[in-house]
């Protein structure tokens, strides 16, 4: 295959799949990782995909534009595991905690799938899944169902119905983008929806949102960032989102590499 054809197969799968990883790409077209890797920088110097660390995603951020799990699950790998190690150790056995979609809130789950005693409410088809595999007979999950997004998110007035009814003690909630006018937004309307019931059932509200969400407006707000009681972030955000939100919310934390400081603004 000529590096031509080669660079198409690769900019067709990122654009079908919405990401696409370098280990994959390598299996699928049998060239080398530094083969693909100079593709991936071919293509993004042309501007037609975004190299992220692993593998590439498509381009555009519209505020309906809605990337689906796959195509997220590859940004900010390691702003999310910090973010989510932190947020984990907020959460007390045998509390109950809601989990919004999202990739952040996955990678969240994991480090509570052995917090014993959790009751998990959750409108995630991937959060739902991970407490199922851990398999711990002393949680319970409830799946809220709905109508599935490109996110993995249930959504709609079925999903809006079940979370009408629950209380709990703490919301995890992850978000498309934040910003000092719209608050906590979200691409999809019907899961800005859902997620506002969430918010109403949480007695307290954490945020869970890397440094690339500042600035980044969503066509709806789930919230305003006053509302928050917690926002856990990474090192990376800009000074201008650490004082707003320092201004704004309860509390914001600031992850970094595992074993760095972290700092905590109230």
């Amino acid at each position: 295959m000529l590096a031509q054809q080669r660079q198409q197969a690769i900019l067709e799968r990122v654009r079908r799949n919405g990401a696409a990883r370098v280990a994959d790409l390598v299996r699928e077209l049998g060239v080398s990782d530094m083969t693909i890797r100079r593709d991936l920088e071919v293509l993004a110097e042309r501007g037609l995909i975004e190299k992220v660390h692993g593998g590439a995603t498509a381009t555009g951020a519209g505020s309906t534009e809605e990337p689906g799990f796959a195509a997220k699950s590859v940004r900010q790998q390691a702003e999310k595991e910090a973010i989510a190690r932190r947020a984990a150790e907020l959460v007390r056995p045998g509390t109950a905690v809601a989990l919004s979609a999202g990739t952040t809130t996955w990678t969240l789950a994991h480090h509570l799938a052995d917090i014993p005693e959790l009751t998990v409410i959750t409108n995630s088809v991937q959060v739902a899944d991970v407490f199922h595999r851990s398999g711990r007979p002393d949680q319970t999950v409830v799946l809220t169902g709905g109508v599935r997004t490109p996110s993995d998110a249930l959504v709609g007035p079925v999903a809006v119905a079940a979370i009408r009814r629950l209380n709990v003690d703490t919301l995890m909630l992850g978000v498309h983008g934040m910003n000092s006018r719209a608050g906590f937004t979200t691409p999809n309307l019907l899961e800005a929806e859902t997620n506002r019931e969430l918010v109403a059932a949480a007695q307290q509200l954490v945020v869970l949102a890397d440094h690339t969400k500042w600035g980044t407006v969503g066509i709806s707000t789930i919230a305003k960032l006053d509302e928050a009681h917690v926002v856990i972030s990474d090192t990376g955000l800009p000074e201008e989102a650490r004082s707003t939100l320092s201004d704004q919310v309860g509390t914001l934390i600031l992850t970094g590499p595992a074993g760095a400081p972290q700092v905590v603004a109230q």
